[in-house]
Parts: C-alpha cells; structure tokens; sequence
C-alpha cells in the first residue's frame, strides 16, 4: 500500500519524509535566518534563487547546498521550491557526493535536472507509488550515502533521541547511559558529531514537527506533543530553527501533500 495522508489542494506541493531524509516541494517563506542540522540542498523549481550563507554575501544560483548547523537565508524567484534535507548523523560528510560538499551556491545542471524530474514524477504520481519500496538515496545519489563511523556508546543515545524526540533527554541520564561522566559526554559526543548535544536535541525536536502537518489539531497540543514544556518555548524554538513561527509552518502547509514512513501521530493526551 502507498503510505500518504490525505491532503487536498495543490498536489504540487508535497513532502517525502523518512527516518533521515526529507524531499520537499512547497513554499519557502519570508527570507529569516534558518538553522537546520541537516545537510540541505536548495533547487529552483523555475527560474533561479538567491542565498546568503552566515551573513556572507548574496549569491545567485539554481542550486545551493548548506552545511548542517550553519545559518543561511534563501529567496526563490518562483512560487515554489525544491529542498532535499539530509540527516547530518547519518552520512560521512567528507564522503558525499560532489554536488554536496560545496557551500552556498553549487554548478551542478544535471542534479538539478534530476531531482526537478522527481518534483515532477511525485506531483503526477506520488499518490500511486509505495515510496517505502523505494530508496530515497538511490532515488537522488545513485547509491547509499555513506554512515559515519561513530562511537557506540553516542551511537545509543543518538538512536534513543531519534526513536523519540519528544522525551526529555536531559544531558546527564545519556551520560549514565553511555556510561561516561557528564563532562566526557558532552565533549565526545560534540567530538563525534561536530555539534553540540543541546543543538542536536534543539534540532531533533524541530524537526519531527514536520510529521504533524497534517494533524488536525491546535499548536499548543502539537508544541505538548513534541516535548515542548509551552507555547513560548515551542514558538521561539521552532522559529530560531526554521526562521518562521510554528503558526507560519503549518498555514503555508495546508494543502500539503504528506508522505510519510511513520504512522500518523496520535496526539498524546498524557503530554498535555
């Protein structure tokens, strides 16, 4: 069975999103300052779009790529836009693809080709395909990316935090959990990772907003849902990552053609 929930409107604007990837087609809002932990690549659906990468200068370009952790802002002269979103944990960053070792904007005419091919083939067909058959990497790179060697121990508390990013992972029980001492933790783990534990939790937690987009629900339950302690914190959080207010996100998502390999999530009424 092809797995989606059901969206009406625009079927051009949609979202593919896995464990660790995200294929985005939609609108890209006011041109603040995002910081996402991902690796992201930018693609005009038409025309060209214009990026600046930590208060560097503009530049002009089809195609953009930004490292993970690093504040950008980005224009697109078309209505919509083509984001690819990979996970920064998963994939040795000095072993990508060419096209997504550069920063800022990137020559690459034949990515940018490709992945327009499947803006348009999920457009016309996403409804009728089981995205979960298919391998999102080899759908866009030809291959598996390559993982990243990571110590085991990170490596369980990374698993614990992406299986659910809504629970309170304070800094010291993953310490205990990895059997090191608090201070140790932090500095292997920002050691492994290249970030640190706070900013990898800001961003965990940010982004599995995205699976609720299609909820039928207010923002406050939503913000509970997601490990938010209120409004506030949700708000200011979800804003500093994705440069928009969640209210923002989820208006310029109606319409949004959702296809996701988790179950749609259930609000959880012991979190409220």
């Amino acid at each position: 069975m092809p797995f989606k929930r059901e969206a009406t409107g625009d079927s051009s604007r949609l979202m593919w999103i896995t464990a660790d990837r995200v294929f985005y087609v939609g609108l890209l809002g006011a041109p603040t300052v995002r910081t996402m932990g991902s690796v992201i690549v930018y693609v005009a659906v038409a025309g060209s779009i214009r990026i600046r990468i930590d208060g560097g200068e503009w530049q002009t370009t089809e195609m953009a790529v930004v490292p993970p952790y690093v504040p950008h802002q980005v224009l697109a002269e078309a209505r919509l836009i083509n984001v690819l979103k990979i996970e920064a944990e998963t994939v040795d960053l000095a072993a990508l693809p060419a096209e997504l070792r550069g920063r800022g904007a990137v020559q690459a005419p034949e990515f940018v080709q490709l992945v327009r091919r499947w803006q348009r083939e999920l457009a016309k067909n996403g409804a009728l395909l089981d995205l979960r058959q298919l391998d999102f990497d080899c759908a866009f790179f030809g291959r598996r990316l390559t993982p990243p060697r990571v110590d085991r121990r990170i490596a369980a508390v990374l698993e614990r935090i992406k299986r659910d990013p809504s629970a309170p992972a304070i800094a010291e029980e993953c310490a205990a959990m990895a059997h090191l001492s608090f201070s140790r933790f932090l500095h292997l783990f920002k050691q492994e990772l290249g970030v640190p534990f706070r900013s990898f939790r800001t961003w965990k937690r940010a982004r599995s907003l995205l699976h609720y987009l299609n909820t039928e629900s207010n923002l406050t339950h939503v913000a509970l849902d997601t490990g938010y302690p209120d409004s506030t914190h949700f708000s200011h959080s979800i804003r500093h990552v994705y440069g928009l207010t969640p209210k923002d996100i989820f208006a310029g998502s109606r319409g949004l053609a959702l296809y996701d390999d988790r179950p749609s999530p259930q609000l959880n009424p012991a979190r409220r």
